[in-house]
């Protein structure tokens, strides 16, 4: 029975474990936030953080640990010689880390990011109020031992706003009220998950529990062969194929895959949320998040690039590559800016999104199957919705599980967030997903304007809020709202990424690259290489970790770690590929090179040209 219970209590807690993601050195600049006293009538809830748990004591973190410090120790140089000058294509969370850890083994990073602002996926903007604009929600995570340490090693752990140990989760059939997941302080895993459920009786009944356990046996006897057997099934394939109960789907199933990887569970891999729960089997602490502070360039990416360039490196923005440039042979030779401005390194390393690699291939690697293999590898679309209203919502201090069919999780930022926190108003933000069909979807919301998108969305708040949100003539999807909700909306912005963290669909494991590539001198980063973590914040930290250790390890003259195993199928076609000029990126700005931004008429034409699939599927629908 306790085992029943933990491993049903597992697959709820790990449905957030990963959230990408996908979205943090001195004191928040606050400069363009107005202090407000709070009215009458206003929320009564007080923002409340929770002391830092122990996220130390667990073997994912003294690896990660370890790791660390190889780079000021066994992976340093020891003399001029070894010293590489190093150039990173991309300025997000793996090229930053990459970075770090380059600069702490005594060699000379240069980042070079084609935006005005650091991040990628992280990134974040003011807009004409001076409101901060995120590309997305972003939450951390006790068992994100590698961001957990780095926090550590840039002295930056009191930026995070750690919540109660506890998961919320919207009712479906119950509009307007919640339930929660509670882990007591104290109990350690896997107990605290089995008692977490226990106390919950309003999601599953004991029946439903009990037939979901059989099925997830085999993880805890085989281990990680029976895990990576499953990469080829569907969460919902698995779930059948087992006769798990089709209410789990439902009540479970659903939230964690949007969670996860944007997507619904007949797309996502087994082996993703397997891979989630074997992670997270003894850290009792590994399910309690927290909030930055702030946005994510400041209160993040720039002690990182302090960092760096206190130890002699340096992090441009602003800085977009052209072209690599190769030899006869397929050497990198260098890399063209599109200022026109050559670059000469040691080391090359590719931080960029895998979207963005592929329009980048040089013609002399494009036969390589090292390379094919990036075509069964793309970006799953998402959008994050930031919503002010005119006064407070029924708000909770931590992050919600919205269950909704449009969205996936949200929070009241102005509870949660000490930069964005008001009083009087309430500002949500969401994540709208799955988006396209791609993820699952029946309706292309990419290629959607944002007033249908924000229209749905109220529709959705009006079931999550049924008391609160207003009947407004602006919103047709709000007409059956009744008189008692007073709510209206003031501002939105819609945030558009086409092609976020890479899609965890069945059977892409596989080909996600190594970090070692054939090229000599050129190593690969990003949170779709080959590490533990999906696409995630962990896994881009930890991917930018492990490039570094690369680089470092060959620097002392070590032989190189090995290229990951290629499909045979890949190696058999590659030759047959037909060779053209790259692509490269076209226009400029968030979009363009990988991230997410509001999409105006400029940034849609550039869409519908580089990324034309949006629309087309948009048309069809």
């Amino acid at each position: 029975m306790i085992i029943t219970n933990f491993i049903l209590s597992t697959v709820i807690a790990t449905s957030m474990a990963f959230q990408p993601h996908t979205p943090i050195l001195s004191k928040p600049s606050f400069s363009n936030r107005v202090h407000r006293s709070p009215k009458i009538g206003s929320s009564n809830l007080v923002m409340k953080d929770f002391p830092k748990p122990n996220v130390e004591d667990t073997d994912n973190y003294r690896y990660a640990e370890a790791m660390s410090t190889s780079f000021k120790t066994s992976l340093r140089v020891t003399n001029d010689s070894q010293k590489k000058k190093v150039a990173i294509i991309g300025g997000g969370l793996s090229g930053l880390s990459c970075a770090k850890y380059l600069s702490d083994a005594g060699h000379e990073p240069t980042v070079y990011e084609a935006r005005d602002v650091l991040g990628g996926k992280v990134s974040a903007w003011q807009d004409e109020d001076g409101d901060w604009i995120e590309t997305g929600l972003h939450i951390f995570f006790g068992a994100y031992p590698n961001v957990m340490n780095m926090f550590a090693e840039l002295g930056i752990h009191d930026r995070l706003q750690w919540k109660i140990h506890q998961m919320i989760f919207a009712m479906q059939e119950l509009p307007g009220e919640f339930t929660t997941f509670d882990f007591i302080p104290g109990i350690p895993a896997p107990f605290n998950f089995g008692l977490a459920i226990l106390m919950n009786q309003k999601m599953l009944t004991l029946g439903e529990k009990i037939q979901t356990a059989p099925p997830l046996l085999p993880m805890l006897i085989e281990g990680q062969s029976f895990i990576d057997a499953q990469d080829e099934l569907s969460v919902t394939q698995f779930m059948r194929k087992y006769g798990m109960p089709e209410r789990i789907n439902e009540e479970v199933f659903i939230a964690m895959a949007k969670a996860l990887d944007f997507i619904d569970p007949d797309k996502l891999s087994m082996t993703v949320v397997l891979t989630a729960m074997n992670r997270f089997l003894n850290e009792s602490n590994g399910l309690q998040m927290a909030f930055l502070d702030g946005n994510q360039p400041d209160r993040w990416c720039t002690p990182t690039k302090e960092y760096v360039e206190a130890r002699g490196g340096k992090v441009k923005l602003n800085s977009p590559i052209k072209e690599i440039v190769t030899n006869d042979d397929g050497t990198i030779n260098h890399l063209l800016l599109r200022s026109g401005e050559k670059i000469v390194a040691d080391e090359y390393v590719s931080a960029m999104p895998v979207d963005i690699v592929k329009r980048m291939l040089p013609t002399t690697w494009q036969t390589m199957p090292y390379f094919r293999q990036l075509d069964e590898l793309e970006g799953i679309p998402v959008i994050n919705l930031h919503m002010w209203f005119d006064r407070k919502l029924k708000a909770v201090d931590h992050l919600c599980f919205s269950r909704s069919p449009l969205l996936s999780v949200y929070a009241d930022m102005s509870v949660t967030c000490k930069e964005y926190e008001d009083p009087n108003k309430s500002m949500l933000e969401l994540v709208f997903a799955p988006c396209s069909p791609i993820a699952g979807g029946n309706v292309n919301w990419i290629g959607k304007s944002d007033e249908e998108i924000i229209d749905a969305t109220m529709g959705e708040l009006a079931r999550l809020f049924p008391t609160e949100i207003a009947n407004d003539d602006k919103w047709p999807a709000t007409k059956m709202q009744g008189p008692n909700g007073q709510a209206k909306l003031e501002k939105y912005a819609v945030v558009k990424v086409p092609r976020s963290v890479y899609a965890a669909i069945p059977g892409r494991n596989k080909y996600r690259p190594s970090q070692t590539s054939p090229i000599p001198h050129f190593t690969m980063a990003g949170c779709y290489t080959s590490q533990k973590f999906l696409g995630s914040m962990e896994g881009a930290t930890l991917a930018g970790k492990l490039a570094a250790e690369v680089i470092a390890n060959r620097a002392l003259g070590n032989a190189d770690k090995p290229v990951k195993e290629i499909q045979q199928h890949i190696i058999d076609s590659a030759s047959k590929h037909v060779v053209k000029e790259p692509v490269g990126v076209k226009g400029e700005g968030a979009i363009a090179f990988g991230g997410g931004y509001t999409v105006g008429k400029k940034e849609e034409d550039l869409l519908r040209e580089s990324d034309p699939a949006q629309y087309e599927l948009a048309v069809a629908k």
